[in-house]
């Protein structure tokens, strides 16, 4: 499990523990004034002895890159705030597809449309369904019904 911190307060926490090393500290105690483990210390003064300095420098974070960069998630939220049917679809539902789909037009990035999910995810957005509603629905009758006739047909306390 990764430690807590930025990347570079973990590579001074390395620095320092090698330094404290060459002062002619102990691994345990090294381990102990740094909060490592001395298994951590160990590992990181061989790596100082075999690559020097630059063997201290963070590594970077594993994975592949984000194809999408803050900016292009931006423009994507524009998009997405205009609406499917600005986009050329029949009905005023986004899904994951449409979403992959505006993002190959836009941004000439190809995404499988289950990972889009996790775009979303990042820019803050959830999973929302619309609420069925009956086409015919008359909402002014519904409210009549509500005010008039529920509460002569509802039992009462």
């Amino acid at each position: 499990m990764r430690p807590k911190g930025s990347a570079e307060a973990l590579e001074v926490r390395r620095r320092l523990a090698i330094r404290l090393l060459q002062q002619g500290k102990g691994v345990r105690e090294t381990a102990r004034l740094v909060g490592a483990s001395s298994g951590s210390v160990s590992r990181w003064w061989k790596s100082f002895r075999e690559g020097g300095d630059h063997a201290l420098a963070p590594k970077p974070p594993p994975g592949n890159k984000r194809k999408l960069e803050d900016s292009q998630l931006a423009q994507l939220e524009e998009l997405l705030l205009q609406g499917p049917l600005a986009h050329g679809y029949k009905n005023d539902l986004w899904t994951l597809a449409r979403v992959a789909e505006v993002i190959e037009k836009h941004f000439g990035v190809v995404y499988v449309a289950n990972y889009v999910w996790y775009i979303l995810r990042r820019m803050g957005w959830s999973s929302q369904k619309p609420e069925r509603r009956a086409r015919e629905c008359d909402e002014e009758a519904i409210s009549t019904w509500r005010k008039q006739d529920w509460p002569r047909i509802k039992k009462s306390a």
